[in-house]
């Protein structure tokens, strides 16, 4: 009986925890450096590439300070390739969809972890459409933090690791190469939930 109790008055309270978190949509914009880490190409090396990304997102409460934050964003990466004194900048260009969870340290101050999977939109370099020299689909590990005011307005920090090789082999007169490379993005966020 005493385990019942417990058990019951355990499921209240977290209900109630539950219910002060609220559902939540949103949308965010921001700034990205990112670049490709890894090998670099031939003799180049590869720099940031400072950019963009937009989308939306929605908060779900689990239980006690507990969410899930999934998101829909278009978010640009890439490269800046020096070569000498000359260069392209490798323009990558993902539909992405992080599914982080988050964890409220204190009202307002949430950490959040999860994977981040991207799906490749469009590939360039300032002369070339390269998209056949990378591959569809990406994955990598994001982790940050976000700070909402009362008012919904949030800003957010989040580092993606990513986990997978995003270049395709490809042989060009008759040499294969292949480059193992990782889309790396550092994001400052801006957004609004209501």
């Amino acid at each position: 009986m005493k385990k019942l109790v417990l058990f019951f008055a355990v499921a209240v309270l977290s209900f109630n925890a539950a219910q002060s978190q609220e559902f939540r949509l949103g949308a965010k914009l921001g700034l990205n450096v990112a670049s490709l880490g890894g090998d670099s190409y031939g003799i180049g090396s590869l720099g940031a590439r400072t950019s963009f990304h937009i989308g939306g997102l929605a908060e779900i409460p689990l239980m006690g300070k507990l969410a899930l934050q999934p998101e829909l964003l278009y978010s640009s990466e890439g490269s800046d390739w020096s070569f000498g004194s000359g260069g392209n900048n490798i323009k990558l260009d993902y539909v992405r969809v992080p599914v982080l969870a988050k964890y409220y340290i204190i009202e307002g101050l949430s950490a959040e972890a999860g994977p981040v999977f991207g799906v490749l939109v469009s590939a360039k370099t300032d002369d070339f459409d390269i998209k056949d020299e990378y591959k569809t689909f990406d994955a990598a590990f994001g982790i940050g933090a976000s700070y909402r005011l009362d008012m919904g307005v949030f800003f957010s920090l989040r580092y993606n690791k990513g986990l997978l090789n995003v270049n395709e082999d490809y042989t060009e007169e008759g040499v294969t190469y292949s480059y193992k490379n990782q889309s790396n993005v550092f994001q400052v966020s801006a957004g609004y939930t209501f």
